[in-house]
């Protein structure tokens, strides 16, 4: 079993790529499980030592190896423009907001390295994307006062992607936000605020903003997905537990995380104007939930401000980045932040959350709530 895993996916993320652009592309789907079965994983996984924060048993070895698949550390960027070609309007992007700087990062290069190193406005962080979960984190790369890069370890747990620290070579798992083993075992990551849309929407959002670009130094085929039909079809890859078949396995939910208890919004609860606001309780927290379907985007906020204020929070339209107003008059943004009013400049405070496909967000908190 260890040897078909790691002949399949070497070719599917390494090998192929390097092949004449007339070569087929292999196809991840006919040669996937059900999610209950263990058709590929290695079933005796890499790692012995048992001082892991997860059963040393789950965690599988993807294939390629540690850094076989290559993160970025050097990005390189270009303007909207120039950016038309490469992406198209429907094409997924991560976008962060650091001051009044802007980055986005498209799912097509994303797919193939799964974390970029990078900065912005003096602020260190690696941007880590599993495109088998479709979980997208922005991490601050300054542990305990050291600024490390991160690199893909090539391990997996619950089909997730596991990042290694490349200064204590300790691994994290993405979706629990915490190094599993290793020197920083118990570390909790500190997250960067990200939002996940559509390149359409996000240069509606920020026209001025800069775009890593497929100069990335290495050899790969951008425009094609390298995991065949696995975003449409109901099948996994890789076994998880537990596994929760309530929705269609790769619907994607944003999931807002409280302490360790889960509540998960579909896209479709924000479908009956071009920007909707939903407001919400979960775990004692009062939230406020903002987005579009038609726009592609979808993040939350608690809208409880520190000095003990309440926000009542309705949605504007036509004016992105701009997305809500309370009663108060202030105007509020895609990322949270007051661009106008009494509180201008002021954050809501911010929420652990992730866009995600349903069946690793109900695997890593099992049973979360749904918001209907």
């Amino acid at each position: 079993m260890k040897a078909i895993a790691h002949i399949f996916f070497a070719m599917i993320l390494i090998g192929f790529v390097a092949c004449e652009e007339s070569a087929d592309v292999p196809d991840p789907g006919t040669n996937q499980g059900n999610g209950n079965g263990n058709p590929n994983p290695n079933p005796n996984p890499t790692p012995t030592n048992p001082d892991w924060l997860v059963p040393v048993e789950e965690v599988l070895d993807g294939g390629p190896g540690k850094d076989g698949i290559p993160s970025i550390d050097d990005p390189q960027f270009t303007d909207v423009l120039n950016a038309g070609s490469f992406l198209s309007d429907l094409d997924l992007v991560v976008g962060i907001k650091i001051g009044d700087k802007t980055k986005a990062y498209p799912h097509l290069i994303l797919d193939w390295h799964e974390i970029v190193n990078d900065s912005l406005n003096g602020q260190f962080f690696s941007l880590n994307y599993c495109p088998l979960t479709g979980t997208a984190f922005a991490w601050d790369r300054n542990i305990n006062g050291n600024v490390t890069t991160f690199g893909v370890s090539g391990l997996l747990y619950n089909s997730n992607l596991i990042p290694y620290d490349r200064k204590s070579d300790s691994e994290w798992s993405q979706l629990l936000l915490t190094s599993i083993h290793g020197v920083n075992k118990g570390e909790e990551a500190e997250l960067i605020q990200v939002v996940e849309t559509s390149w359409k929407s996000w240069k509606e959002m920020y026209p001025t903003t800069q775009v890593m670009t497929t100069n990335t130094g290495f050899e790969r085929r951008y425009g094609l997905y390298p995991y065949g039909d696995y975003l449409t079809n109901n099948s996994l890859i890789f076994p998880v537990n537990p596994l929760n078949d309530l929705y269609h396995k790769k619907e994607r939910f944003l999931g807002v995380l409280v302490g360790q208890f889960m509540k998960a919004y579909r896209f479709s609860a924000v479908n009956h104007s071009p920007i909707e606001v939903r407001p919400d309780f979960f775990a004692g927290v009062p939230l406020v939930v903002v987005g579009s379907e038609s726009k592609n985007f979808l993040v939350a906020f608690e809208r409880r401000l520190e000095d003990g204020t309440e926000l009542s929070l309705t949605a504007v339209q036509n004016e992105l980045p701009v997305v809500m107003k309370d009663q108060e008059g202030n105007k509020w943004d895609v990322f949270g932040e007051a661009v106008s009013g009494p509180r201008q400049g002021t954050r809501l405070p911010k929420l652990k959350q992730t866009i995600g496909y349903w069946f690793a967000l109900a695997a890593f908190y099992p049973n979360p709530e749904v918001f209907r």
